[in-house]
């Protein structure tokens, strides 16, 4: 075998469980939930990665509130419609 190209590897970085809008009510952690994610695509950004797998739980509940959802659609706007 020989050494490998940067090209040549795939970069995943894997999050699970963000439960966004967790403590959506609650005056002092509401951003909580929502910094954290936003932590973690800087990183991926950050580690040049080429792929973000999300798996167990987005969101805190299963039908999100309009706020919570709406503050998800902008960090990945932040990061995933961006030039690299």
């Amino acid at each position: 075998m020989g050494t490998q190209q940067d090209g040549d590897i795939l970069r995943i970085l894997v999050s699970s469980d963000n439960h966004l809008g967790v403590w959506e009510k609650d005056e002092i952690r509401k951003h909580d939930s929502f910094a954290a994610f936003d932590e973690v695509l800087q990183q991926a950004l950050e580690m040049n990665v080429d792929l973000v797998l999300l798996g167990g739980d987005l969101f805190h509940e299963n039908k999100p509130s309009r706020s919570t959802l709406v503050r998800t659609i902008d960090i990945i706007k932040k990061y995933c419609f961006c030039d690299k």
